[in-house]
């Protein structure tokens, strides 16, 4: 994450279900005291649109530095690897290349923190809300669930892992990202109190049938704001593909690790 400097006078954030566009769990970012602080007083007035400020313009503005102002090149070889920006990428991403078949990405999100609100400029899946910040609940999700493994000795945590490695392998589950199945987890965690190690195996099924309830339902309860709902993005058809492959997987879990 990379945390922009916004000027408190100057900015003020706007939740998206007070908007036309009605879309919790994202924001628009407005631009304030213009009679008294005029365009080009802030640095991010560059990256404003229709009087708010654009996550898609600061992703391009922070692409550019990070594209045509570094020499990789020379990164990689002081490290004794390879590094490179990923092309074409939906955020800003490098490839780090530090043996012949290992690989790590980075990912690098622009992001606002307001009180104890944070916006990352993760662009929505559809066009017509390009000019909303998404508002984030990993970190609030994550560290909930490892406070809760910590009190109990838990494998929440150990189940969350597992269910994005089989979300990893397997295509027809590649929609279901981490912050959905995080709150999936915990979700699950605050209903059920027990889970034991040994439970490891019934927990996971436990949130295989979850998770396909919710795709019946179309809605996931954001845990930490419910009136955001983790698959408003999904399209019906998606929704319908990831039931189903979930929906068969409770009959036969190995299905899960085909690819």
């Amino acid at each position: 994450m990379v945390p922009l400097v916004l000027e408190k006078n100057l900015w003020s954030p706007v939740p998206g279900e007070e908007t036309i566009m009605n879309v919790p769990g994202f924001w628009l970012i407005r631009r304030e005291n213009q009679e008294y602080y005029p365009r080009g007083t802030s640095y991010w007035d560059r990256c404003v649109v229709g009087g708010y400020l654009s996550p898609k313009s600061v992703l391009e503005s922070f692409e550019r530095v990070v594209r045509d102002s570094i020499n990789w090149p020379a990164v990689g070889a002081a490290l004794d690897c390879r590094v490179r920006p990923v092309v074409p990428s939906e955020t800003i991403a490098l490839e780090v290349q530090y043996e012949t078949d290992r690989r790590l990405f980075l990912e690098f999100l622009p992001l606002v923190v307001f009180e104890d609100r944070v916006l990352i400029a993760k662009p929505h899946r559809l066009a017509e809300f390009a000019n909303v910040w998404r508002q984030s609940f990993r970190e609030a999700h994550t560290s909930r669930l490892q406070r809760a493994d910590r009190g109990d000795g838990g494998c929440r945590c150990l189940c969350l892992k597992l269910l994005k490695g089989v979300c990893k392998v397997n295509p027809a589950l590649g929609k279901l990202d981490s912050g959905q199945l995080t709150a999936a987890v915990l979700a699950v965690s605050t209903r059920k109190r027990d889970w034991s190690p040994d439970d490891l195996a019934e927990r996971f099924l436990l949130l295989i049938r979850e998770l396909v309830g919710w795709l019946e339902e179309g809605c996931l309860p954001c845990p930490l704001d419910p009136k955001v709902n983790l698959f408003s993005e999904l399209t019906p058809q998606e929704i319908d593909e990831l039931g189903y492959t979930l929906y068969c997987a409770l009959s036969e879990p190995e299905s899960l690790l085909r690819t």
